[in-house]
């Protein structure tokens, strides 16, 4: 059997169709994205990262640092109630993919990416209806629940979570003018100077 050859690297233009379409095809546990916020992740989002299997975009993950513009009423708790986070906003992996532990990668990098940044990695998962498999999986990987609340978008109670990220006072104390300038430590350049770009679904 071949082991399937799997890249994590940053979004591109040309992948944003294939990512909606993951998005709006994952069922109830993953609210829906429209043009708009999809574009306002590509623009905007300190970490969007997208999975390749073998050459087809298997999933993704997009994460957002607690300065970034936001208008989601979970970001909006966490800035209230958290004052310095790195925050999942969703992470999709497509139902060809799942069970292979590809949402693990995706944390296990994103958690990467966060833990030189910021002292908190945070989170949601659904109470209504109660999705058991995230609860799980977030339980294990070390999140514990920070509060609850309904949100006001959906109505759907969630469950916010947190992990606090132990390395940080570390990082943060040896380098307090900043990360090193190394490849594996550079932030996501963001394209604020491309037009937008259509994807399917916007006008």
């Amino acid at each position: 059997m071949l082991t399937p050859n799997l890249t994590l690297r940053d979004v591109r233009a040309s992948d944003l169709a294939a990512v909606m379409g993951l998005n709006n095809t994952a069922g109830a546990s993953i609210l829906p994205m429209d043009a708009p916020q999809l574009q306002h992740f590509y623009h905007h989002a300190d970490y969007f990262r997208v999975a390749e299997v073998d050459g087809h975009l298997a999933g993704f993950l997009v994460a957002l640092r607690d300065s970034t513009p936001h208008t989601s009423s979970n970001f909006q708790w966490f800035r209230q109630h958290c004052e310095r986070f790195v925050y999942i906003d969703r992470v999709v992996v497509g139902d060809l993919h799942r069970g292979h532990g590809l949402g693990r990668t995706f944390y296990a990098d994103v958690q990467s990416f966060a833990e030189v940044r910021s002292p908190n990695l945070a989170c949601e998962v659904f109470l209504e209806p109660r999705d058991d498999v995230a609860v799980l999986f977030h339980g294990v990987f070390g999140f514990h629940e920070a509060g609850q609340q309904v949100m006001p978008e959906s109505g759907r109670r969630v469950s916010l979570l947190l992990k606090g990220l132990d390395c940080y006072p570390f990082v943060s104390d040896t380098y307090p003018d900043g990360l090193p300038a190394l490849p594996w430590l550079a932030q996501r350049p963001l394209p604020v100077d491309e037009p937008l770009m259509r994807v399917a679904g916007q006008a």
